[in-house]
C-alpha cells in the first residue's frame, strides 16, 4: 500500500476582499506502507490544511491524494485522524468514546464494547473506562483519542500535533507509547509536529515544508538505529540538518 500526494495546491479566498490566499504550492511525496513520516514547517505554513485534504475534510485547488492508485474516499474508513485537542465527546465515557467509530459502522454493541475494553486494557486505562473526559489527564485523553482512531483499523493514521499541549514528561511518555504501538501494528502514520526532536525520535522520514505557500524543501531520511538514543551523534546530525533547513526557510 502506498499513499501518494501528487501536486497538492490549495488557495483560500480572503474574507476582506475575496483575493486568493495561497497555502500549499504543488506538494508531492509518497509514503510507503508501514512508514512513520513526520511533517515539520514554520507556524502557519499549511501543515494542518495538508492533513485535512489528505483526510478528505478539505478539497484541494489542484492535485490529488491516492491510496494504492485510487482516490481516497472518507466514507470507506481508510483514514484515521487524531487531533491535538483530543476532540472527545464530554457526555460519553472512555469506553463510549473509544467505541464510537464502531457504533457508526453499525457494529453490534456487544462486539464493539468488547473491542473497546481490549483497548482500555492495552492502553493503560483500566479503572477509567466509565470516567468522563473531564476526569482524565491530558495524556489519558490522548490515549483515548488514539484508541478511538485505531479501533476502526484505518489504513493510514494522520496525527495533527497530538502531543503539542502536553507537558514535556507526558509528551516523552506518549512518544514512546506511540512508537511501541507503531512497532507492534506497523500502521502507516503521517505525523505533524513543530518539535524537531520529536520528529527525529519517531520517524523514518521527515518532510520539511517552507513558509506559506508551503512547498517541500527537503525530505530527510532518519537512519538512526531503533531503539533510538535521543542524544546520539546520528540523531543530532539529522536534527541539525532539519533545523538548518527550517532556519533558511524562515530567512528566505
Amino acid at each position: 500500500m502506498t499513499l501518494d500526494v501528487s501536486g497538492l495546491t490549495k488557495h483560500f479566498s480572503q474574507e476582506k476582499d475575496g483575493s486568493p490566499l495561497s497555502v500549499l504550492d504543488s506538494i508531492h511525496f509518497r509514503v510507503q506502507e508501514g512508514q512513520f513520516v513526520s511533517i515539520v514547517g514554520p507556524s502557519g505554513c499549511g501543515k494542518t490544511t495538508l492533513l485535512r485534504i489528505i483526510a478528505g475534510l478539505e478539497n484541494p485547488s489542484a492535485g490529488q491524494v491516492l491510496l494504492d492508485g485510487r482516490e481516497i474516499s472518507p466514507d470507506r474508513g481508510q483514514i484515521g485522524l487524531v487531533f491535538q485537542d483530543y476532540a472527545l465527546f464530554p457526555w460519553r465515557t472512555t469506553l463510549q468514546n473509544i467505541e464510537i467509530g464502531l457504533e457508526m459502522m453499525k457494529v453490534p454493541k456487544k462486539r464493539r464494547r468488547s473491542a473497546a475494553m481490549d483497548y482500555v486494557r492495552s492502553f493503560g486505562l483500566t479503572g477509567f473506562e466509565h470516567a468522563y473526559p473531564k476526569a482524565l489527564s491530558g495524556g489519558m485523553k490522548q490515549r483515548v483519542a488514539i484508541a478511538r482512531t485505531l479501533i476502526t483499523n484505518p489504513k493510514v493514521v494522520l496525527m495533527d500535533e497530538p502531543f503539542g499541549s502536553l507537558d514535556s514528561q507526558t509528551r516523552n511518555e506518549l512518544q514512546q507509547f506511540l512508537l511501541n504501538l507503531w512497532e507492534e501494528h506497523r500502521k502507516t502514520i503521517l505525523f505533524v509536529t513543530h518539535n524537531v526532536d520529536e520528529a527525529v525520535f519517531l520517524s523514518d522520514h521527515i518532510v520539511v515544508l517552507s513558509k506559506r505557500p508551503a512547498r517541500i524543501l527537503k525530505t530527510a531520511p532518519v537512519t538512526c538505529a531503533r531503539p533510538r538514543d535521543r542524544t546520539s551523534s546520528e540523531c543530532n546530525a539529522v536534527r541539525r540538518e532539519v533545523l538548518n533547513t527550517l532556519k533558511h526557510a524562515r530567512l528566505a
